[in-house]
């Protein structure tokens, strides 16, 4: 079952023509995703042709979904036009849209969420490494792979990992495999301080999630969203979780990689977050290296 997408799952691409979204087309139906559409505004009627596939590009995601049912998009286009696209989808009916774009203006991520109230589309992102959910196949390929997430690193399983940091995503998700141990989703929610979908909203899936025994939750300092969750879990949560906090000896004030990994006003501390954790009886990993073997531990 697992959670935002499965094998069947139609996805579209939102910058298919550009280097990085071709490349990513590539990765993605080397991994067995159904990508049944590309759009490139003024590209419409053209096709995008790699490895025996052909997958049509029209000009608008309107038409794309008209024309070939998809569900689901990955955007890859530039900033500026970052959250038009992101809104484009939503209007579109799209059920989850993931925006793997990088540097996208924080007042233009506040535009689209208020735009996107009521909707019934999902954001994942901004600037985020996208979601996998694992197939059968060799290297768990035959599986959905949507952003920018190494395929050949998961392996399907009943382990969700949610994180804001796209490496650490990565790590965890080779962890658990080099343990033998599958995962049923993977979902990296980004690190710019305005994004889509919170760790609590995954975390919610994924205790609902019948496919998935145990969960593997990375944050990082700067807002709330941990906090949040932990306090959730400790009185909804069903199922082992281990957290890791990156950027514990990070200066007070000083940004850390992602747009919103920063303290400010004494809040977003790593060490308040991992407070947060334990009292919600969620394993701490004392270093990245450790965030499989904790779980596991647990479990």
């Amino acid at each position: 079952m697992a959670i935002l997408v499965t094998p069947q799952t139609k996805v579209l691409i939102q910058g298919i023509t550009g280097s990085f979204g071709a490349r990513h087309a590539q990765l993605s139906l080397n991994y067995g995703t159904q990508v049944v559409a590309g759009v490139t505004p003024g590209k419409g009627g053209q096709s995008f042709t790699y490895n025996g596939h052909s997958v049509p590009i029209f000009d608008t995601v309107s038409e794309a979904v008209r024309q070939t049912g998809a569900t689901a998009s990955a955007v890859f286009v530039p900033p500026p036009v970052a959250a038009d696209a992101i809104l484009e989808g939503a209007d579109a009916g799209l059920e989850l849209v993931v925006a793997i774009t990088e540097g996208i203006p924080v007042v233009d991520m506040i535009r689209v969420k208020r735009a996107m109230r009521g909707l019934k589309t999902r954001l994942i992102g901004p600037n985020c490494p996208g979601v996998v959910t694992p197939g059968e196949g060799a290297d768990s390929t035959g599986g959905c792979r949507i952003g920018i997430s190494p395929g050949y690193i998961h392996k399907k399983g009943n382990i969700g990992v949610v994180s804001r940091s796209g490496t650490l995503t990565y790590e965890a998700v080779w962890q658990l495999t080099c343990r033998g141990v599958g995962q049923s989703t993977c979902v990296g929610i980004g690190g710019d301080p305005v994004n889509g979908t919170s760790h609590l909203d995954i975390i919610k899936m994924f205790m609902s999630d019948p496919e998935t025994h145990g969960i593997i939750m990375i944050g990082e300092i700067g807002g709330s969203a941990e906090e949040e969750a932990a306090e959730w879990i400790k009185v909804h949560g069903t199922k082992p979780v281990a957290g890791f906090i990156a950027g514990a000896t990070a200066p007070a004030g000083r940004r850390m990689g992602h747009a919103g990994a920063i303290i400010s006003g004494g809040k977003g501390t790593a060490s308040a977050k991992i407070e947060a954790f334990q009292a919600a009886g969620i394993g701490v990993a004392a270093t990245p290296s450790d965030m499989a073997e904790t779980l596991l531990k647990m479990m």
